[in-house]
């Protein structure tokens, strides 16, 4: 039997360092050395509920500390249990890209190093074999991508048996990537008895009709309303024609210095350009998206977080796991398609109460666009002409109105009664001739030969040819 979510009350916020949330020795050890003392509002909710074996319902916006907040209570329910056995996982964690698995394993990794529990990551894009050779020992913790996880298991390299832990994180972008029939796919496969965690930074209607099928009883936690956009997060855009997007970033980097430029595509075939483009211009570039390989997309994150690399242009997707603590810029060279996803964007910067600021490139051809984002966020984005690139075509003003658009109302359809007309009574016209009334002659039944022979007889075609017949025979 499903039940309302229930809303955790803030009873926590007295508590102010780690080592009030009953965590062990070991896990406080490795959380000092990472240089955090008090938790996050998302983690100062989330620990005490999955310590509880509660089902989670979390949306936090992103950069605020929700991979710690259902990391670190799995790795202490998980250190007291039984050890699992070969090809079983006590712990499965899914997530929509091969870089957000990669960066919450890190996160399971950092944490649980004083620790005697294993884990491990597995996504497409890489040879299979290596990671049926991790899964066959069992692990405490799997981090994986949907379709890989799938694969694996038809070939009997996963089981889950003694799994103890389901997480679902960024939820909501699983369904936009239309992961939906794979969710459904495993979850046929996971035991009924088992605690549920859904970590998201929003939690669309969508996600809350999928959540009724998966928790029990949760308790949903919300440290900000949907949609809005981080506080630490200063943003702006700039009316540019399109042609002179490039350029203009170009400056834009050139002028302010920036040494650490997060930049949004909206194609993959936009991203290669745009990095070329850089590249010509002196600026070190790399493209990361879905056509690259994961060797490529590994090695361009790595030098990015470096800083060996100056800027890193990526489409949504691609992006969705970039976990840079302090990067301090973004920049929207096209604007995204989901409003929603322009959260998602700048929430790459302005993480962990670091200040950051985020630039959106917009020309004239995106005015819905950037409606639909001010609409979602309820803001109007100050705009700021930079000289020397004023558009020819200007930017339509933004509305002021933020309220929803109202879905038209669906035609009423037409209730009259069989044989009767459009006001009651006999039919007429094309209805008076499919019941059987007559229509002044014109009725459309089908005529029979004899008529048809009697009035080819009578046209004027005819009429020319039988004289001219006459006349061959006189």
């Amino acid at each position: 039997m499903l039940y309302p979510a229930r809303r955790l009350r803030r009873t926590h916020s007295h508590i102010m360092s780690f080592s009030d949330l009953n965590l062990s020795a070991s896990l406080l050890q490795a959380i000092d050395e990472q240089g955090y003392s008090t938790p996050s509002p998302i983690q100062l909710q989330a620990i005490p509920a999955v310590l509880a074996g509660k089902d989670v319902m979390a949306a936090a916006q992103t950069g605020t500390g929700k991979t710690a907040g259902f990391t670190l209570p799995i790795l202490e329910r998980l250190s007291t249990g039984p050890r699992a056995k070969p090809n079983q996982a006590r712990t499965l964690i899914i997530t929509p890209t091969r870089e957000l698995a990669a960066q919450v394993n890190d996160s399971v990794t950092t944490y649980g190093r004083f620790l005697p529990l294993k884990s491990t990551v597995v996504f497409g894009g890489v040879k299979i074999n290596p990671q049926m050779m991790r899964l066959r020992k069992g692990v405490d913790i799997l981090v994986a991508t949907p379709g890989r996880l799938l694969d694996l298991y038809n070939q009997n390299a996963v089981r889950f048996d003694q799994l103890e832990v389901l997480v679902l994180d960024e939820a909501d972008r699983m369904l936009d990537m239309g992961f939906i029939h794979d969710i459904r796919k495993i979850l046929a496969l996971l035991p009924k008895q088992r605690q549920n965690l859904m970590f998201s930074a929003t939690f669309s209607d969508d996600i809350r009709k999928l959540a009724k099928t998966i928790v029990h009883d949760p308790v949903e936690i919300s440290v900000s309303p949907r949609n809005t956009t981080v506080e630490t997060v200063k943003h702006w855009i700039c009316p540019v024609d399109k042609k002179q997007k490039s350029a203009l970033l170009t400056k834009l980097i050139k002028d302010n210095e920036w040494e650490q430029v997060l930049v949004f595509s909206r194609t993959k075939h936009g991203a290669n350009r745009l990095t070329r483009q850089l590249e010509e211009r002196g600026i070190k570039a790399a493209a990361i998206h879905g056509n690259k390989s994961q060797a490529a997309r590994t090695k361009a994150l790595a030098n990015f977080k470096q800083g060996s690399l100056r800027v890193l242009v990526a489409t949504d997707i691609a992006a969705r796991g970039i976990d840079i603590s302090q990067l301090p810029q973004v920049v929207n060279f096209d604007l995204p398609n989901v409003p929603e996803d322009y959260v998602h964007r700048i929430g790459r910067t302005g993480r962990a109460g670091k200040r950051g600021q985020a630039v959106s490139l917009v020309s004239a051809d995106e005015i819905k666009q950037l409606t639909d984002i001010e609409r979602l966020i309820k803001t109007v984005l100050e705009r700021r002409l930079i000289d020397g690139f004023e558009p020819v075509h200007d930017l339509p003003a933004s509305p002021r109105d933020f309220r929803p658009i109202k879905a038209k109302k669906p035609k009423k359809p037409n209730h009259h009664q069989a044989g009767e007309g459009r006001h009651g009574g006999k039919p007429s016209g094309r209805n008076a001739n499919r019941h059987g009334q007559a229509n002044n002659g014109n009725s459309r039944r089908k005529k029979t030969g004899s008529e048809r022979k009697s009035v080819s007889k009578s046209s004027p075609w005819a009429k020319a040819s039988a004289k001219r017949r006459s006349k061959a025979r006189g």
